[in-house]
């Protein structure tokens, strides 16, 4: 099943207030679609938010409650979305936190608390998506992640480590969807100092005791955002926040067989994007060799040559 004729698109964007959760909403809007904006206190904190994207959108933008550490919250909005329109065709995980400092000041209570926001939020939504997306045998599950997942930095290990385990879920689950019509498009940012709260909303490790030993890292710190930014400009790539809705924009356009499934937007060109593709390509040849090549995304199908999924 497609989109119903005459309908446009309908897309849910989780942490919509702001930033590049905003930007994509933006982009979608933008370009044709029905776009959820999912927030926490739509009608509290985020309430300005909210009205703002509302009275830009032309109608076609809907804040909508949702908290993504809440199954139930989950539930409700992907229930109420699909009662409005009985179709929901993308979902972008977005939804997440900063944490920066050294690593052993962080406790293990606020490493499972990011963990639960950047990660485990990502099973919640697609608890509540899947049911809807399967019975409809089509839909794409966008998720956010970031480029330190393949190239680690110094002070934002436990951010790191929530990222890789969300992206590591993600592409199984990308895996055991497939067969159901069922996409995944992983969109993947660099630092964005500028336009996004995520550097002013960080938080840092509850255990100051621990931080004495790292005193003279640590005060290297508070100049890595400036850092960040001479490389944005020796790279002159001239990326905003804005890009990134764009680039995902841009990329759902395409008929699903010719899609890449990894969207780069890296001011600081890394170099994650390489990695990506070694890592993609190793995986598809050992599903391939599993006996599970079918499940794999047409690009990689094309590349060892896999027969096309049966329509």
């Amino acid at each position: 099943m497609t989109t119903p004729a005459n309908k446009p698109p309908v897309a849910l964007v989780t942490g919509s207030a702001s930033g590049i959760g905003r930007s994509i909403t933006e982009a979608l809007r933008d370009a044709g679609y029905i776009v959820y904006a999912g927030m926490r206190g739509v009608e509290g904190r985020n309430a300005d938010a909210a009205r703002s994207l509302q009275a830009e959108g032309d109608e076609r933008v809907h804040p909508i409650e949702m908290d993504v550490l809440s199954e139930d919250s989950c539930a409700a909005a992907v229930e109420a979305i699909h009662a409005a329109n009985l179709h929901l065709d993308v979902v972008v995980n977005n939804a997440g936190m900063l944490m920066n400092g050294m690593a052993e000041t962080f406790t293990p209570d606020q490493f499972l608390t990011i963990l639960d926001t950047n990660a485990v939020s990502w099973l919640r939504v697609n608890r509540a998506v899947l049911p809807v997306m399967r019975a409809q045998g089509q839909g794409t599950i966008v998720y956010v992640g970031s480029t330190t997942t393949y190239i680690p930095e110094p002070f934002i290990g436990v951010y790191e480590a929530s990222k890789a385990a969300g992206d590591a879920l993600a592409r199984a689950m990308a895996l055991e969807i497939r067969p159901f019509g069922i996409d995944s498009l992983f969109l993947v940012p660099g630092a964005f100092p500028v336009g996004t709260d995520h550097f002013a909303d960080a938080h840092t490790g509850d255990d100051r005791g621990r931080e004495m030993p790292y005193s003279a890292l640590s005060d290297r710190l508070p100049a890595l955002t400036d850092h960040i930014k001479a490389i944005d400009r020796e790279e002159g790539l001239r990326l905003t926040v804005r890009t990134v809705g764009e680039r995902l924009s841009e990329a759902l356009q395409l008929p699903a067989r010719e899609r890449v499934d990894h969207v780069f937007i890296d001011g600081q060109a890394k170099g994650a994007d390489v990695i990506a593709e070694t890592i993609g390509e190793a995986q598809a040849r050992f599903v391939e060799r599993l006996g599970f090549g079918d499940l794999l995304a047409p690009m990689q199908r094309r590349m060892l040559n896999v027969p096309e999924r049966p329509s």
